[in-house]
């Protein structure tokens, strides 16, 4: 058993689809009260509140068109949603410019889409001024990304405002070779727990990562000046030709599809979950799932189910999406997400 939230959740996701999940409303409306946010989100905000009422099928719309044109864009989008809600909260911080701003910081090297964003945040200060924060398109605009990516749609809950200020000093997101161990850790600093971090590293089933972190899986595991021996020895091999033991002079370091599977096409699927289990994972911390009781029983249900996945997944991501959000009288609603509104 886990717990979350207070109440009980079993590992075994058909039971608990019949008992907390029994419809899909009903694990997007329990959605409400699980996530660890201060302040509340609902659903329709801005319907409810008579400011942006077709604010949802105008960011659809938006995304649609760029999406369209780079599959890409849903693992981006994932990459922004984690970095921005996991840092100092889902207050669209990353999204904002300056010498040392979150976008800048080490860990952040390599987050795309901020244009995009940019241009549906234009479309919706046409339709809608100063009404929509960045924080709540940026929301939106990875369930859209996911959608078209494969996975069926599921609600957002709104009324985010976006903070006002960002600093690299608050960046403690972790590298993607750290252990499992102190992944969990850093997810459980932030009010998750280790249903939300094993459903939310199904991300990994798109997008792509630098050989630098898995390098070490391929030629010094632990120091050891070997492979990684839990590496099925087919992936090991396909990930030694793309990932060199040196780079040339001059050379960039190459990027690896995350699931081979997945790979140019970009498709979110649970197939992320059978990779695991046959120890074909790219990244070490998603190897480790198959190694723990728990995350090995949520792994194998997740590999069977691709409903039981994206029940899940919906559930988790709105709990991320609510961590330290500023809601009411805090916070403001950019009209540029580059920057925070002059005075």
């Amino acid at each position: 058993m886990m717990r979350r939230g207070g109440g009980v959740f079993l590992v075994h996701l058909p039971l608990l689809a019949a008992l907390a999940l029994s419809s899909w409303w009903m694990v997007v409306n329990a959605a409400v009260t699980l996530p660890p946010e201060d302040a509340p989100l609902i659903r329709h905000y801005y319907k409810k509140h008579n400011t942006c009422a077709n604010v949802e099928p105008f960011v659809r719309h938006q995304v649609m068109l760029y999406w369209s044109k780079d599959k890409s864009l849903t693992a981006k989008f994932l990459k922004l949603l984690y970095a921005d809600s996991m840092v100092n909260g889902c207050d669209a911080s990353i999204l904002l410019d300056g010498p040392n701003s979150e976008k800048t910081a080490p860990q952040n090297a390599g987050l795309g889409g901020f244009e995009i964003i940019d241009k549906i945040k234009t479309v919706l200060e046409d339709r809608c001024p100063r009404a929509v924060s960045c924080a709540d398109i940026l929301n939106l605009a990875t369930r859209d990304a996911v959608h078209f990516a494969g996975a069926p749609s599921y609600p957002v809950f709104l009324g985010r405002r976006d903070g006002l200020d960002s600093n690299a000093a608050w960046v403690d997101l972790p590298s993607p070779s750290i252990s499992f161990e102190t992944a969990l850790q850093f997810f459980q600093s932030k009010g998750l727990d280790v249903l939300d971090m094993t459903t939310l590293l199904g991300a990994h089933s798109l997008g792509r990562t630098h050989c630098k972190y898995v390098w070490d899986r391929l030629y010094n595991f632990q120091n050891t000046g070997k492979p990684d021996p839990t590496m099925n020895q087919p992936i090991l091999n396909e990930l030694k030709n793309q990932c060199p033991s040196q780079l040339k002079s001059g050379q960039s370091d190459p990027l690896v599809y995350l699931n081979p599977d997945s790979g140019p096409n970009y498709k979110f699927t649970n197939s992320y979950f059978s990779r695991v289990l046959k120890g074909e994972s790219v990244l070490g911390v998603d190897q480790q799932l198959k190694f723990r009781n728990d995350t090995n029983q949520i792994s194998k249900e997740f590999a069977n189910d691709f409903e039981d996945f994206r029940r899940s997944f919906a559930l988790s991501i709105n709990r991320m999406g609510g961590l330290r959000v500023l809601t009411g009288d805090k916070g403001e609603i950019r009209r540029n997400c580059r920057y925070v509104n002059k005075k």
